[in-house]
């Protein structure tokens, strides 16, 4: 009872009828790897840090594999509730980290079932794979899991493995887990049943989604969330190991930028960059009547202000529609001061 208590009070937080215009609209699916400590929201946190709109909810349940996750009306409903940007898929902590066979019996046919009703209502959503990390100790009641090494490589196998099969973007969460463990040993990321993240290991979490998701660096960003060397060594760690492997784990695509700027002579530039299939087409309202098609140019503002920028990507699955909002703030006028003449000095008489 508990545990459905937990699960019901993070669904209604994360709920709402619709978010922003301008922002990113992402979902997470999961189970307590996802909800412990409202990891999305730490995400959340770190992107209104970084200037970065999204709107996120999560849909979870302690425990839940794929197998549940095809049982549950509510994640259905949350599947169609919105037009979804990203929908990140989270199993069970150690249902990929069977064999192959195993998987294609016990997973693929609930999993292609959850991916087919997210294709009908969101045919153009980006969908994530949410490599999750290996037990501290290992899973020790199964000789292929009985250490953390095992374990962890067997997950990452397995997400690698129903990667391939529905050619989706990994997460690499836990990668980004096993690479900290290893260079930052005094830092603990589990919580005391050793297997579910502490708030280090849900900061680590956000900081890879956030790597994932906007292509660039989390550092800078400061949340409160944990001890500030701890994020910092934790947001260093997941930019490298994230942006040196965006193809490996095929987060090279389906996403877009825009970055204003002000040059050193104090020109209002804008940079743009999509990427998304090769067949794709694009089509940019930069918000002063100039339309742009190409998929990543420079362009610059004649004048200070606030501009919305629309993108509009057209590809098999329908069009996905992009919105951002930029501001540019003119330098302050310089301060006029009057100039002061020295006082004239009288003539004076001199007296012997």
């Amino acid at each position: 009872m508990r545990i459905v208590i937990v699960y019901i009070l993070l669904f209604i937080n994360f709920s709402a009828f619709s978010g922003p215009s301008d922002s990113l609209k992402i979902l997470f699916i999961g189970n307590s790897f996802t909800h412990m400590n409202s990891m999305p929201k730490i995400f959340e946190r770190l992107c209104k840090e970084k200037e970065k709109p999204v709107y996120v909810q999560m849909n979870t349940l302690a425990g839940a594999s794929f197998k549940v996750h095809f049982t549950r009306n509510d994640m259905f409903e949350a599947i169609k509730s919105r037009k979804w940007d990203y929908i990140v898929l989270q199993g069970y902590s150690r249902e990929f980290s069977h064999s192959y066979d195993k998987i294609d019996q016990e997973t693929v046919p609930h999993l292609s079932k959850i991916i087919d009703s997210v294709k009908f209502y969101n045919p153009c959503a980006n969908m994530l794979f949410y490599m999750t990390w290996g037990y501290k100790n290992g899973y020790t009641e199964t000789k292929e899991n009985d250490t953390y090494e095992k374990m962890t490589n067997n997950i990452s196998n397995g997400y690698r493995y129903i990667s391939s099969c529905y050619d989706f973007p990994i997460v690499p969460v836990g990668l980004v887990w096993s690479r900290l463990r290893l260079k930052y040993p005094e830092i603990n990321l589990y919580d005391a049943d050793e297997a579910h993240p502490n708030k280090n290991g849900s900061y680590l979490s956000a900081c890879t989604f956030y790597c994932s998701i906007f292509k660039e660096s989390v550092s800078g960003a400061l949340t409160g969330t944990i001890d500030s060397n701890i994020a910092t060594a934790i947001q260093k760690e997941a930019s490298e190991y994230v942006l040196n492997n965006l193809t490996e784990f095929g987060l090279d695509r389906n996403y877009f930028y825009v970055k204003p700027q002000r040059t050193t002579s104090g020109k209002y530039k804008l940079l743009v960059k999509a990427s998304f299939s090769n067949t794709a087409t694009y089509s940019w309202d930069l918000g002063n009547g100039v339309t742009k098609s190409e998929s990543e140019f420079e362009y610059y503002y004649k004048n200070p202000g606030t501009y919305k920028i629309k993108l509009v990507v057209n590809e098999s699955c329908g069009a996905r529609v992009f919105t951002r909002t930029i501001k540019y703030v003119a330098p302050p006028n310089p301060v006029k001061y009057k100039s002061s003449k020295p006082k004239k000095k009288g003539n004076s008489k001199r007296k012997n």
